[in-house]
């Protein structure tokens, strides 16, 4: 490589992916963290001179930002799916191509979600602490509380996109009924062939009781679900006619089962937490599990934090797709973080021609699509 390339990574994304990043003569300095580097810091190193920056959902990525890596700063790779953080018209305007890590942590995040479910609902954390805190006196049928089983139940997957498929791939090994809705598409073919499943595993008599999967509208949905699992992008007013931002809100939750759960691994302003809290509270739903919040960390005065409904609301710390190979893994196809380093690596060796349309992580693909000829 005649010119050493500079990348700067506001996070580390593990030794596999570094060293392949670094074994191919590039200048990679890495921020430590664990927190986020003050954007300041991101501004400065730019102006130093940086080819490529890796990111995370931490980082506000605008204007700014592009302007200080004016000249050298060729592309922007974020180690997420999600890419809320990245003003997508400023890197349009700089010509920016900016990248993301689909696909590679569906599996695990669908997994995780369901994980979530069944600790909420078979309450497995009350019972692990009754024993912990040396509280449990001797075993008994009941003591001191029953969980909900998840096999048989109805569940509720809004928004059957990648990750949202996985989850009913899930729950229809556990012999669920799934509702599902989807503001934008319908994926009948897949819904179809989990039909066509469930049937033959009830005429093979591997489950006893006939099991079903359509589409419905969304309050439907709501209603009839013993678990509602979101799985949505985050939409605002004015992006689109049918905005997903505080979906999850007072009304809605009052549509839900006094039985029902809520699981949400999609992103945190999906839910209104307030509304979520107080639901809670008076008891208009059974319970919550959360991967995701409306601000990351989940501050000290969170209503969710509050001890009166901790038996009932599980809260983890945005780790859905945290497993070794998802997050770890240097092959593209298989981890996070190999995919982020070979989305710099096809930026910066020009790979596909040096043409960012052909580029599979590349978002922005519309900031370099030539205007048809006049």
């Amino acid at each position: 490589m005649a010119d050493k390339k500079r990348i700067f990574a506001t996070s580390r994304i593990g030794d596999p992916a570094e060293n392949r990043l670094r074994e191919r003569g590039y200048e990679l300095e890495v921020f430590q963290g664990p927190e986020a580097p003050p954007k300041k810091l991101i501004i400065e190193k730019l102006k130093s001179g940086v080819d490529a920056l890796i990111t995370t959902l931490r980082d506000p990525i605008d204007a700014e930002i592009f302007e200080a890596g004016k000249g050298t700063l060729r592309v922007v790779a974020q180690i997420a799916v999600g890419f809320d953080n990245i003003n997508r018209a400023d890197a349009n305007k700089y010509q920016v191509p900016f990248t993301n890590t689909a696909d590679v942590l569906t599996e695990a995040t669908a997994e995780f979600a369901f994980l979530m479910l069944g600790m909420l609902a078979r309450k497995m954390y009350a019972s692990e602490r009754l024993v912990r805190e040396q509280k449990w006196p001797s075993w008994h049928p009941f003591l001191p509380f029953l969980g909900d089983e998840v096999t048989g139940k109805t569940i509720a997957v809004i928004g059957t996109g990648r990750i949202g498929l996985a989850m009913i791939k899930k729950c229809s090994g556990f012999d669920m009924n799934i509702l599902c809705y989807d503001p934008a598409y319908h994926n009948d073919n897949y819904v179809a062939a989990i039909q066509e499943l469930m049937d033959l595993r009830h005429a093979r008599e591997i489950q006893k009781e006939k099991t079903w999967i359509k589409y419905v509208e969304f309050e439907e949905a709501l209603r009839g679900a013993d678990y509602v699992s979101i799985h949505v992008p985050l939409l605002r007013e004015g992006e689109t006619d049918k905005p997903t931002y505080h979906v999850i809100n007072e009304k809605t939750l009052k549509l839900m089962k006094p039985t029902a759960y809520l699981v949400n691994s999609s992103r945190g302003p999906v839910v209104d937490e307030k509304a979520l809290a107080q639901a809670l509270k008076d008891k208009v739903i059974a319970g919550a599990a959360l991967d995701v919040f409306e601000k990351e960390p989940l501050p000290a005065d969170s209503p969710l934090l509050d001890p009166e409904i901790a038996d009932r609301t599980r809260l983890f710390h945005h780790f859905a797709s945290g497993g070794q190979i998802t997050r770890l893994s240097v092959d593209p196809d298989k981890g996070m973080a190999g995919r982020t380093a070979q989305a710099v690596i096809d930026v910066l060796e020009a790979n596909y021609g040096g043409d960012p349309t052909k580029m599979p992580y590349v978002v922005n693909k519309e900031a370099f699509t030539k205007p048809a000829s006049p």
